[in-house]
C-alpha cells in the first residue's frame, strides 16, 4: 500500500479543526438535530430509511415493492418493482412550480459566451432531441456515444437518452480517437453525438475530426452521427449518416412525455481506468443513481433554491454526470457550466466567473486549487468572492496546506468546505463532512454519509482499530448509487470488487486511516492507477500506447507526487535495438501517448533505461520504480532481481 510512515504522521499531526460558521447550522437542509435520528434510523433499520428517502424524494409512475434485493450478491438490486423516469424527475417535476421560469443552466463559453436556459427551456431542448434520436431509431436500451465539450448540449442529450430510455456513455473530450474507438466498439453505440470543436486554452480541440478516425477504426455499429457545430470549423460530413444538430432539432418535436423505466434499467456506461489495461465500463442504474445524486446535493451541498451551484468537473467524468447534471436538477438548483480551462485566459478566470455569475456553492478538484495557489493570491484579491457560502473539493485528497489556502483565501474563513470522498464505481459522494454538523479539518473527509458504512480493514479484512495504522477502504453495505456491474463483463465485476473479502464487502482501491476522532483521512491508492489532476489512468494503459511505438520495447510506468496535479506520469523506457534515447524521441514519445490515449497522459518524466529491474519469473518490480521516481530510498529487498546492477543504472 503506497503510505510512508512519513504521510502517516504528517495526517496524524494535523490538529486544526474549523466548526460550522455562526447561523449555518440553523439554517441546513441537515441540521445538527435531524443529523443524528436519521443516521440512527440508517443503523437500526436500513429499509425504512432508505424506502422513506425514495418515496418523498423522487417521483415513481409505479411505487416499488422492495427495498433491497440481497439474493444473489454482489449483484444487488434496488427499489424492486418501481418505474420511473430521471429526466422527469430532473425537468417535469419543476414545471408545476415556481422554479418553471428560474434558469436551470448557466453557460459560459471560454471565448466570453453566455446562454442561459430554464427549466422550461431546457425540458423544451430535452424532449426535441429526445425526438430526434427516436427519428434516428434510438430505442429504450440502445447506446448513445456523446463526444462534446462542456455545452449545454451535453446535458441535453444525457437526458434526452434518460427520457426515452436509452443508454448514454459520454467520453472526455479530451481523449484521443483511439479511446473514443475502444469505447464505441465495446458498447456497439448507435449514434454518436460529437462537435465541429470545442475551446480549451484559447485552441479548438478538433473533436470532429478525432471522431471520424475513431468510426474507421469502431466498425460499422454506428450508424448515425450528430454533429453539433460549436466553433464554425469546415469538417467533413458523410452523407447518409453524418446529420446537423440544429437542422435535426428544428424538424423536431417539443412533445415528448417522459417513458417510465424499471429502477434498474441503465442510466449509463462511464469507462474508467483499471489497473488491468482495458478501461472499466461502470454501469449505473436509474431509480438508486438518482436519489443519492439528490439526496447528497441536499446534505453535503447544502443546495438552496436561491442558490447559484457551480461544479467545475467535465461531465466526461463521474463528478460531471452526478454534480453537473443530475444531482443538481434533480434538486432543482441552477447549475453554472463552463466550457474551457480554469486558467484561461489569466490564472483568474475561476474567480472572474464567481464573481461574474454570484456563486454561491463551488464544487472543485484540489489541482485547481493548488493551481490557483501557486498563481499567487493576488489573483483572488481582484475579485469580489463574497457571494460564496459553501466550497468543495473532489477527485483525489486535498493536502491540509491547499486546503488552508483555499479555506483562507476563497472562503475567506466563513465558508464551510467538503472535502469529498467518492469513486466512479459509487456513483455518487460516501464521506464528507457535513456542513451544518461537523467541524472539518484540513485533509480529511470525516466520515460516511447517514446510510453508508465504510471500514477500515488488514489483509485478511478485520478492522484496523489502531488510529496509527491505516488499511484498505472497504464498504460493508449495499448503497442505491452503486454501479451494478461492468458492461459486459460481470465476471470482472466480480473479481475486481468484491473477490477478496467476501461479495458483500466493497473493495474501493484506497488506502485510509482514522484519527483518534474517528476521521477518515484517504491515503492513497494501492493498485497501478494513477490519480493526475483527479482523473484515473491506468499504468497499463499508458504503457500499452508507449510499447505501441516502433522504437518502444519495454516500458513501465509509475507516479510520482506533484504539488499541482498530484500525481505526476513518470515513464521508463526501453528501446528497441539497444539504442539510446534524446530529447527529439522524448518529445514523440510524449505527443505519441497524447495520440493514443489523450493529454492528460502524457508522461511529466520519460527515463531511458537498457533494462527493467525485473524478478527471475519476469515481474517488472515496480515498487523499485516508484522509489526512484520519488528520489527515495530504496529500502525493499532486491535479492530477487534478475540483474541487481540494473537498479544501479537506474540511479545513474
Amino acid at each position: 500500500m503506497p503510505m510512508t510512515a512519513e504521510t502517516l504522521e504528517s495526517v496524524l499531526r494535523e490538529k486544526r479543526r474549523f466548526g460550522p460558521p455562526a447561523g449555518f447550522a440553523e439554517q441546513a437542509n441537515l441540521p445538527p438535530e435531524a443529523h443524528g435520528p436519521l443516521a440512527a434510523k440508517a443503523d437500526a433499520d436500513p429499509d425504512a430509511f432508505w424506502r422513506d428517502l425514495a418515496q418523498r424524494h423522487l417521483h415513481w409512475r409505479t411505487p416499488f415493492q422492495e427495498v433491497l434485493d440481497e439474493s444473489d450478491p454482489p449483484f444487488f438490486r434496488w427499489f424492486t418493482g418501481g418505474r420511473l423516469n430521471v429526466a422527469e424527475n430532473c425537468l417535469d417535476v419543476h414545471l408545476g412550480t415556481a422554479a418553471r421560469h428560474k434558469a436551470a443552466l448557466v453557460w459560459e463559453g471560454e471565448d466570453g459566451e453566455v446562454r442561459t436556459l430554464t427549466y422550461a427551456q431546457l425540458h423544451r431542448e430535452v424532449c426535441r432531441f429526445a425526438n430526434v434520436l427516436r427519428d434516428l431509431g434510438v430505442r429504450a436500451g440502445d447506446r448513445v456515444m456523446v463526444y462534446l465539450p462542456m455545452v449545454p448540449e451535453v446535458a441535453v442529450t444525457m437526458l434526452a437518452c434518460a427520457r426515452i430510455g436509452a443508454v448514454h456513455s459520454v467520453v472526455f473530450a479530451g481523449f484521443s480517437s483511439s479511446s473514443l474507438a475502444e469505447r464505441l466498439a465495446d458498447t456497439q453505440a448507435k449514434v454518436l453525438v460529437t462537435a465541429d470543436g470545442g475551446y480549451r486554452n484559447g485552441r479548438v480541440v478538433p473533436l470532429k475530426d478525432h471522431a471520424d478516425v475513431a468510426l474507421e477504426r469502431a466498425g460499422d455499429a454506428v450508424e448515425h452521427v450528430v454533429l453539433l457545430r460549436r466553433t464554425g470549423r469546415n469538417v467533413p460530413m458523410r452523407q447518409g449518416r453524418d446529420r446537423d444538430w440544429s437542422l435535426l432539432m428544428q424538424e423536431a418535436s417539443a412533445d415528448c412525455p417522459a417513458e417510465p423505466f424499471d429502477a434498474e434499467h441503465p442510466l449509463y456506461i462511464l469507462y474508467t481506468s483499471g489497473s488491468t489495461g482495458k478501461p472499466k465500463g461502470i454501469v449505473h442504474s436509474s431509480g438508486g443513481y438518482l436519489l443519492w445524486a439528490k439526496l447528497t446535493c441536499l446534505w453535503v451541498f447544502d443546495l438552496k433554491p436561491e442558490d447559484v451551484y457551480w461544479c467545475t468537473a467535465d461531465v466526461g467524468w463521474v463528478t460531471g454526470h452526478t454534480y453537473v447534471v443530475y444531482g443538481p436538477l434533480a434538486a432543482g438548483a441552477t447549475v453554472l457550466m463552463y466550457e474551457g480551462a480554469p486558467m484561461h485566459p489569466e490564472p483568474d478566470r475561476l474567480w472572474a466567473i464567481v464573481e461574474r455569475h454570484g456563486v454561491n456553492v463551488f464544487y472543485t478538484a484540489p489541482t485547481a486549487i493548488r493551481a490557483s495557489m501557486r498563481a499567487g493570491d493576488d489573483w483572488p484579491r481582484r475579485h469580489d468572492l463574497s457571494t460564496l457560502r459553501l466550497l468543495g473539493t473532489v477527485g483525489e485528497p486535498i493536502n491540509p496546506e491547499a486546503w488552508m489556502w483555499y479555506h483562507e483565501r476563497i472562503g475567506t474563513g466563513r465558508c464551510p468546505i467538503v472535502d469529498t470522498w467518492w469513486q466512479t464505481e459509487t456513483g455518487g459522494i460516501m464521506m464528507s463532512p457535513l456542513p451544518g454538523v461537523h467541524a472539518t479539518k484540513p485533509g480529511s473527509c470525516i466520515g460516511p454519509l447517514p446510510g453508508i458504512r465504510p471500514d477500515i480493514v488488514d489483509e485478511h479484512g478485520d478492522t484496523v482499530e489502531d488510529p496509527e495504522k491505516g488499511g484498505y477502504l472497504v464498504l460493508k453495505r449495499p448503497w442505491p448509487s452503486m454501479l451494478r456491474t461492468l458492461w459486459g463483463n460481470d465476471e470482472r465485476y466480480v473479481q475486481q470488487y468484491w473477490s477478496r473479502f467476501g461479495k458483500t464487502t466493497y473493495l474501493a482501491g484506497d488506502t485510509a486511516h482514522r484519527d483518534e476522532d474517528g476521521g477518515y483521512w484517504i491515503l492513497g491508492r494501492f493498485d497501478d492507477v494513477l490519480n493526475v489532476s483527479g482523473h484515473r489512468l491506468g499504468t497499463m494503459e499508458i504503457e500499452s500506447a508507449l510499447v505501441s511505438h516502433p522504437r518502444v520495447a519495454e516500458a513501465a510506468v509509475v507516479g510520482r507526487p506533484h504539488e499541482v496535479k498530484g500525481e505526476a506520469v513518470c515513464a521508463f523506457v526501453v528501446l528497441r535495438g539497444g539504442t539510446e534515447g534524446d530529447g527529439a524521441l522524448e518529445t514523440e514519445l510524449r505527443e505519441h501517448v497524447g495520440e493514443a490515449i489523450g493529454p492528460i497522459a502524457k508522461p511529466d518524466d520519460i527515463r531511458f533505461t537498457p533494462a527493467l529491474p525485473k524478478t527471475r519469473s519476469g515481474k517488472i518490480m515496480r515498487r523499485l520504480l516508484r522509489a526512484i521516481a520519488r528520489e527515495e530510498d530504496i529500502e525493499q529487498d532486491i535479492s530477487t532481481l534478475e540483474n541487481e546492477d540494473v537498479v544501479k543504472a537506474l540511479r545513474g
